[in-house]
């Protein structure tokens, strides 16, 4: 810092600082000369009506957001369809006290055309419940396209009964955009921000007011441990994450054969009748089949060339695979992968053995294509 006194913007109320982008309260040094003083992120959608994303630390993000609960509100909570558990706030059923919770999961434009979005839905809205946080209702938007999210802004306007709303996420998940949208759609106004900021902590909240009684409050992305994305270099993260609609890939697998998702998840088909695995992941991300007997020597020698990502520089950071057995006992069950997507088997009964790492659990859920 240039000066020794603490500074704190005008517009949220975040300590000042010119050291890092990234990072919450950032301005360039010669902005420290001006008369009024405001946070880079503040002055985006001051100027340009643009949200950014700020990862905050854990207990940072725990400390503000926990101030929810004194109040009367909506908290609306934005989730990464592909990426459920990792871009879900496990604790925020303790935080947000007694007000209701509408859930939006964003990145629809991905998914395949076949998806049962209603069976999505539901999938979701007993996620969350299993994760002890009970929702209202649960919309599917696309920040990309704009779809859903007509239907997301008339039910937030009905849900919130005139009560201010909190928009709560991790990093990543499309937060921004949906509030760019709502700010926009319900202000009409490039000049939305205030200078009020929530009082009580210097972890600012933006605020935007939605009309002369009620504000829509912007919660900085919390950063979660959970995201397989933590584990990657950027040009992995490019190929993980899907730009356009998924095209499902098709393998035929006997029993004791063995699925590589680039080198970041193995799948040991154990036992059961041959059946197709259908894969939805990232059009850009490489699978390859072997023979069970062969497979851990093949991750030995592969890893970080063959086996991608992670790449050969990023290989020393990924951590160990750990593995999970899963019976599966269900014709149509798709076995979840956090971050990366999903695999449908139509055979039953069969039994596979998943690894990954151990901060990113794979689940399973009824097929929803």
């Amino acid at each position: 810092m240039a000066r020794e006194e603490k500074i704190t913007c005008q517009g949220c109320g975040v300590e000042i600082q010119t050291e890092n982008k990234e990072k919450a309260g950032f301005v360039p040094k010669s902005a420290l000369e001006n008369e009024e003083i405001i946070c880079q992120r503040c002055f985006r959608l001051k100027h340009y009506n643009e949200v950014q994303d700020v990862g905050y630390s854990d207990g940072d993000f725990l400390k503000m957001i926990s101030q929810i609960a004194k109040t009367k509100s909506l908290v609306v909570k934005i989730v990464d369809v592909f990426d459920f558990n990792g871009s879900f706030i496990k604790s925020l059923h303790r935080l947000t006290g007694n007000n209701p919770i509408i859930l939006i999961g964003n990145k629809i434009d991905l998914l395949p055309k076949s998806t049962n979005l209603r069976r999505l839905k539901q999938w979701m809205k007993k996620s969350a419940k299993d994760y002890g946080l009970t929702v209202q209702d649960v919309f599917l938007v696309s920040s990309k396209t704009g779809k859903g999210f007509g239907e997301a802004k008339e039910n937030i306007e009905w849900y919130r009964k005139g009560k201010d709303v909190y928009v709560v996420g991790c990093t990543n998940v499309g937060k921004s955009t949906f509030i760019n949208y709502l700010i926009s759609e319900s202000t009409g106004t490039k000049d939305a921000i205030t200078t009020s900021y929530f009082p009580g902590t210097t972890l600012g909240f933006i605020d935007i007011p939605l009309d002369q009684h009620a504000s829509l409050y912007d919660t900085p992305g919390v950063i979660n441990r959970q995201q397989l994305t933590h584990y990657l270099s950027k040009q992995d993260i490019k190929t993980i994450t899907p730009t356009k609609e998924i095209k499902p890939r098709v393998y035929q697998l006997n029993d004791q054969q063995t699925l590589f998702v680039g080198g970041l998840v193995r799948i040991d088909f154990i036992k059961g009748e041959k059946q197709p695995f259908v894969l939805y992941f990232s059009n850009a991300l490489d699978i390859h089949r072997t023979k069970l007997e062969k497979a851990d020597q093949l991750y030995v020698d592969h890893l970080g060339d063959l086996l991608t990502p992670p790449s050969a520089e990023s290989k020393a950071e990924y951590p160990p695979l750990q593995e999970r057995t899963f019976k599966i006992s269900e014709d149509k069950t798709d076995i979840v992968l956090p971050g990366l997507g999903w695999i449908t088997l139509s055979g039953a009964p069969a039994t596979l053995a998943v690894s990954s790492p151990s901060d990113v659990p794979v689940s399973v859920r009824p097929a929803i294509i």
